[in-house]
């Protein structure tokens, strides 16, 4: 608004300059003999070589030019050219003189103008500077100084919502961070990712082209790259504002009516256990959500990680495409309530992605999808908590992870938990490894990596024997260790805190395959029962924080599978696969509750065929023949 004003203020200020030019050759023409003259510019005036002042001006080569010459010799153009010269010649000098002295005259009159008008220029400019300077108190300077402080306060205003939104920027996502590719380049180098890239797309090119009808530009996306092979976005899913709550606004993702169809030809598809239902589904719908995710995980058990994962990496780049323009993850000014059906498939889908990352070695990518995971819902449904330290560690965030730690919710209870205990003590021990400060207090400070391990393992001494054994640990001082008394019991006799443990040694085992962190664990253990040989009371004082920060009977945490942290995937369908699309975390069903095999009666043959080799497809062969099958066909063209 202030670039406005000063705008309108400077127009005016010209338009006035220009009526003051006006008015002052207004006043040279009064005094002018011809008043019939058009009105002139007064600079035109020191120009115009055709007026009848002008005189032939000493310093100039246009003698032959002037126009009184010219007049002057049009009454003898039929004499000689003697003749002319001669009449040339006898022009009095003293009538050039007076020419010269009036157009002397002339000029300095209106040089005396322009400097007039300057200076009245001068001051009026001082005068516009005066009332546009802070320091004034017209009315112009009141409106502007309004107006800019109105832009500073909204400024001040959104820094403050985005920095409490944020959390100080802990959870903030950087978007370069969330391309695979981009770490990959990082790792491996452009060379070799791009010598990757053309043989992986030479090779698939062929098929891509049968397929394709009709060349189409995807979206720009965050989350994931989409492919060239895939079909153009149809628009079916949308993202509505619910609400805005203290400065945060809630969204929630809507079906269209075509969606909804074959959300519930889905339903109807699950219900029976019908594959080629949903891969029906994905021929007119290619972007349903639900069936993507389940053939993502049917290709997960058939061992086709690059194909499940392309199906997750389809899901992201549909539920992007269907992003709210005022949704940003970016901002961190943003809520996806979990409890909504429709938002779950989101952080299905992230969960999965994230661990997929993983996988590839892309650890600094899968922190970032971490980050964003825990930031859509602050009740965290997924148990991104529970890894955001692995994560962090694999990608060497070690700094990152204190401050979370420190800043995250404005608490210092993460410490409590199993992982984030014994991790902060991993973090701390390689910052000390880097700076050289091992075996002593850091200079800010801090506690050491020695006595927050040695905290850590009277917290939770239950964490060593699974670790041990998990790992595993062959060293002979492990048997020694594990012999004693505090670190003998296997688990704590509190429900969420065994199942919490259960998830840290699951996800984060592999990082204690390292020789340097083996013997880290193994001094700080020898650490505790040193201690508690000097001071028993010390392990009951341990226990009694233990069971206050996790004092519900219950298990809490139940909703978190400990496979969905694992690393390890079955490489052919369970015995069970009838249930394959049955939510785990919702029971398993009886095959009693199966339906009847199928009427294959004026069925297609080929069709049958390739249903045959489902291995939940029941057409009375028997339960146990323990046949090996391939993935279908038909799942190829998906």
């Amino acid at each position: 608004m202030s670039a406005r004003l000063l705008k309108k203020v400077l127009k005016e200020q010209e338009a006035a300059l220009r009526q003051q030019e006006e008015e002052l050759y207004n006043g040279h023409e009064s005094e002018s003999p011809d008043s019939s003259t058009p009105p002139k510019n007064p600079f035109d005036l020191l120009d115009d070589n055709n007026d009848d002042y002008d005189v032939v001006d000493p310093d100039s080569d246009q003698e032959k030019d002037n126009s009184t010459n010219e007049s002057s010799m049009g009454n003898i153009d039929g004499k000689h050219p003697s003749m002319l010269k001669a009449t040339i010649n006898n022009v009095s000098t003293s009538d050039v003189k007076t020419k010269k002295k009036k157009k002397k005259n002339k000029k300095k009159k209106i040089k005396d103008d322009l400097s007039a008008s300057a200076e009245d220029d001068e001051i009026s400019s001082g005068l516009m500077l005066e009332n546009l300077s802070l320091g004034a108190s017209s009315y112009g300077n009141e409106q502007i100084t309004s107006y800019l402080a109105k832009d500073k306060s909204a400024k001040v205003n959104n820094d403050d919502i985005r920095a409490k939104h944020c959390k100080s920027s802990i959870l903030q996502i950087d978007p370069k961070f969330l391309r695979p590719e981009n770490e990959l380049r990082r790792i491996f180098g452009s060379k070799v990712v791009n010598s990757f890239e053309r043989s992986h797309h030479s090779g698939s090119s062929s098929s891509a082209h049968v397929g394709r009808r009709g060349s189409h530009n995807h979206r720009r996306t965050i989350l994931v790259s989409p492919s060239e092979r895939w079909p153009r976005w149809d628009g079916s899913l949308s993202m509505e504002l619910m609400e805005t709550k203290d400065e945060v606004h809630y969204f929630r993702y809507v079906h269209s009516s075509s969606y909804g169809q074959a959300q519930r030809a889905f339903e109807a598809a699950k219900a029976i256990h019908d594959l080629n239902g949903i891969a029906s589904i994905l021929l007119y719908h290619p972007y349903h959500i639900d069936s993507l995710i389940t053939l993502a995980d049917y290709f997960k058990f058939l061992g086709e990680h690059e194909r499940s994962a392309d199906a997750i990496a389809k899901c992201l780049y549909a539920l992007e495409c269907a992003w709210h323009p005022m949704f940003s993850p970016l901002l961190g000014n943003f809520q996806l309530k979990y409890v909504y059906e429709t938002n779950k498939p989101l952080f299905s889908a992230l969960f999965t992605h994230m661990k997929n990352m993983d996988r590839r070695g892309c650890h600094r990518s899968a922190l970032e999808v971490c980050k964003l995971l825990l930031s859509l819902d602050l009740d965290d449904p997924m148990g991104a908590i529970f890894c955001i330290d692995y994560y962090s560690l694999r990608a060497e965030e070690y700094s990152w992870l204190e401050r979370f730690s420190e800043e995250y919710k404005g608490g210092n209870s993460l410490w409590l938990f199993p992982n984030f205990s014994i991790s902060l003590a991993v973090c701390r021990f390689y910052i000390q490894s880097h700076e050289g400060l091992k075996e002593r207090k850091m200079d800010t400070g801090k506690a050491a990596a020695s006595d927050l391990m040695k905290q850590a393992l009277m917290l939770h001494p239950s964490v060593l024997k699974k670790l041990v054994a998990k790992v595993p640990l062959k060293d002979p001082a492990w048997s020694t260790i594990l012999k004693h008394s505090f670190f003998r019991p296997g688990h704590t006799g509190i429900p969420s805190l065994d199942h919490l443990i259960n998830i840290y040694v699951e996800r984060s085992y592999i990082l204690w395959r390292l020789p340097d962190l083996q013997k880290f664990l193994r001094d700080s253990a020898l650490m505790v029962i040193e201690t508690l040989k000097d001071n028993g009371r010390e392990a009951l004082d341990w226990a009694c924080v233990r069971k206050e920060a996790f004092s519900s009977e219950k298990n809490e945490y139940s909703h978190l599978l400990v496979s969905d942290f694992s690393d390890s995937m079955p490489t052919m369908p369970p015995d069970n696969l009838q249930n394959f699309m049955v939510d785990p975390r919702g029971g398993l069903q009886n095959r009693e509750e199966l339906p009847n095999p199928p009427d294959l009666t004026n069925r297609n043959v080929l069709s049958v065929l390739l249903e045959s080799v489902l291995p939940w497809t029941n057409y009375g062969r028997g339960d146990g023949d323990g046949f090996q099958h391939d993935h279908p066909d038909q799942a190829d063209e998906i």
